[in-house]
């Protein structure tokens, strides 16, 4: 008699049937706009003084190997998941998935994924298969297995969606894959401070190490390592660090998470995006700009998620002391102000010379944040939010939403996409490896892997 099989194998039984014809057309056209946007906010990212550091680190001692730097040069598949992830994550511009008690950005399993893609010379359908299987799972243990309220970061299940990703790209057996998950996951425990309280440039980077982290995993355990396969139901694994059992139904997973994935329009944190969507529209239809020196009182009634993270929340620590990128993206006050000011929140705007201006440093401090449990209730099918801005003379003007344009239920359109990816690769590549890179990511079924490559390779800093 057979012992029954662990959650791990059967998620390594998962990633090993899944086909391309398992992604339904609409989802697939989905994740190729999230490619696209993701190599927007990686390449918009060159230059950027924790991304250099990291590059300066990637070379060291080493100067070649299989795989692409975004940005020029090649390596071994371990550094170029480190700075293509670290890319792809620093500005925050980047994708998310938005569960009940955590969210994560499923992009952070495109560079490790890419890096084992590139080893093997895939073609862009299987490489898209990989990576729609890396979304599927980071997201589904997201959504069934949270972790943020035992103090860990979303980091844990990341590590789970990089290595059932790359173990695909790399043709690994069911054995062997499942050898891979339980390696990552015994591995990768990221603690939620990373996002809590004064953040420090960790917070863009962490994501990169772990799936370093996973990608060596995997490659051992292609090597034949084998780890703890016990790592998700196991009386010592994740329901004893975590308090929660795991028990997805991996024999009827479908391939279609990227229909429930969103798209950021602002360079912000991801439960700021509708209240910044109505800040915008406030500021255009009552001329707001005109007439901040009448501002008295912003008041912005927010779900819990954005109030804990980026407001008054206890784990936000101080939102009124901002002097660091990392900081302003994550402020409701500082970005409720930037918008009001500039009539936009971009990379422009974490500039070092942008943030620490008076204007903004002034405005900032009469923006006010309310948690309202209703608004939470109607989280994350909805993310409602209310802005009132309170001027002289008792006069107010305000605005509801309860979405923004990029929310899976509202998506953002292809040239919408295409507008922000050309706005973010604007000055690193020329126009025509810009339009050539977009086509071939539009059409990526029907490109090889390394045709994307060449032309990521071609990026450069401003």
């Amino acid at each position: 008699m057979h012992a029954q099989k662990t959650q791990v194998e059967r998620l390594a039984a998962f990633t090993q049937r899944a086909v391309f014809e398992d992604v339904p057309p609409e989802a697939l056209e989905r994740l190729k706009l999230h490619v696209l946007d993701t190599l927007g906010c990686a390449i918009a990212a060159l230059g950027s003084p924790p991304t250099a550091a990291v590059r300066r680190h990637a070379e060291s001692y080493v100067t070649d190997g299989p795989c692409t730097f975004i940005g020029g040069g090649k390596a071994p598949p371990d550094r170029a998941a480190l700075l293509n992830g670290a890319l792809v994550r620093y500005l925050d511009f980047m994708d998310n998935f938005l569960a009940p008690a955590q969210t994560c950005h499923p992009c952070d399993t495109f560079a490790a994924t890419l890096a084992a893609a590139e080893l093997c010379d895939l073609s862009g359908r299987d490489f898209l298969t990989c990576l729609a299987v890396a979304y599927q799972v980071f997201c589904r243990l997201v959504h069934d297995a949270p972790v943020q309220e035992a103090g860990f970061d979303h980091t844990v299940q990341l590590a789970y969606g990089v290595a059932a990703g790359a173990s695909k790209a790399l043709g690994l057996s069911t054995e062997h894959t499942a050898h891979a998950l339980a390696i990552a996951g015994a591995s990768a425990q990221g603690l939620v401070v990373t996002r809590a309280e004064y953040l420090s440039n960790w917070k863009g980077l962490q994501s990169a190490d772990v799936s370093m982290s996973a990608l060596t995993g995997v490659l051992l355990a292609q090597q034949g390592i084998t780890g703890p396969l016990q790592v998700l139901d196991g009386k010592e694994g994740f329901p004893k660090a975590f308090k929660r059992t795991v028990n997805v139904d991996w024999e009827h997973e479908p391939l279609d998470i990227a229909l429930h994935c969103s798209l950021k329009a602002h360079n912000a944190e991801v439960h700021t995006q509708p209240v910044l969507e109505t800040v915008l529209r406030l500021r255009a239809e009552h001329h707001l700009h005109e007439h901040l020196d009448e501002i008295d009182r912003i008041e912005v009634e927010v779900f819990k998620q954005a109030y804990d993270i980026t407001g008054a929340g206890e784990e936000a620590g101080d939102k009124y002391d901002v002097r660091s990128k990392e900081q302003a993206d994550h402020s409701l006050p500082y970005l409720v102000a930037v918008a009001l000011l500039d009539g936009e929140v971009t990379p422009r705007q974490f500039e070092s010379s942008r943030l620490m201006r008076s204007d903004v440093q002034t405005l900032l401090h009469k923006v006010r944040t309310l948690r309202d449990d209703e608004f939470t209730k109607r989280y994350p099918d909805q993310t409602p939010v209310r802005v009132v801005v309170e001027l002289s003379g008792g006069r107010s003007v305000a605005a509801d939403a309860h979405d923004w344009l990029g929310f899976f239920s509202r998506p953002m359109p292809c040239e919408e996409v295409r507008y922000k990816y050309d706005a973010l690769t604007s000055g690193h590549l020329s126009d025509d490896v810009q339009d050539e890179l977009a086509d071939v990511v539009l059409r990526l079924e029907h490109a090889r892997l390394r045709d994307l490559t060449r032309l990521l390779a071609q990026a450069h800093t401003t």
